[in-house]
């Protein structure tokens, strides 16, 4: 599966089945964790067979079943960037998931901190991502079109493709509310006000990045 392929065919999953994650796509991921830490001075993490974070009243309610797999999406407090990092190299490990054949969720507050969690001093649990094989592949949702989100009215195919991406991208509640401008000869996704807007932004922007890879 090619990257874009990962684009168009992931949606968010909440039911899983009770199968493990294969040892080979736990490497992979395990790789590509320590590379966007690197990269991004993060603290991202990969926890497997847990299932303590999702047994809670609030994992219940938000229809969250098996889940006892997950990505911790976590980082330093004083990172001005932190909620947008987060986004961006968040979803690069969702999109490498999906391509390893499993299913994901982005989950803000529907799941419990414990001992698994490690943060160091001055870190800050953003959010973390459900993980494993879904009962089911997911569900598209209704998107805004180009102009709903962008005004750049002389823009490349390569461009336009990036705001394809990003609008394939998952959002908060599914609303979408940022706005991609051009700076400095690049496309920046810029979140509108609202709750988890920055990680939204930050997950659009790395759809977007990918057109011009």
């Amino acid at each position: 599966m090619t990257l874009e392929e990962a684009i168009r065919s992931r949606h968010s999953v909440r039911a899983y089945t009770e199968a493990p994650i294969c040892q080979e796509a736990i490497a992979a991921l395990q790789e590509e964790v320590a590379k966007c830490n690197q990269e991004s001075g993060l603290h991202l993490q990969l926890i497997t067979e847990d299932k303590k974070a999702f047994d809670c009243m609030m994992a219940h309610y938000g229809k969250f079943r098996n889940v006892a797999n997950y990505f911790v999406v976590a980082g330093r407090k004083d990172d001005p960037q932190l909620e947008r990092k987060c986004g961006y190299y968040g979803e690069r490990l969702v999109l490498l998931a999906q391509q390893l054949g499993l299913n994901t969720c982005w989950v803000a507050l529907t799941f419990k901190k414990n001992e698994r969690m490690q943060l160091a001093d001055g870190e800050k649990l953003v959010c973390v991502i459900a993980l494993g094989y879904g009962n089911e592949e997911g569900r598209k949702h209704k998107i805004k079109t180009y102009n709903d989100v962008c005004d750049v009215k002389d823009a490349t195919e390569t461009f336009r493709k990036g705001v394809e991406y990003a609008l394939l991208a998952p959002t908060s509640l599914n609303q979408q509310r940022f706005k991609i401008t051009i700076k400095d000869g690049k496309g920046i996704v810029e979140p509108k006000w609202g709750f988890y807007t920055k990680i939204d932004a930050g997950i659009a922007q790395y759809h977007f990045d990918l057109a011009f890879e």
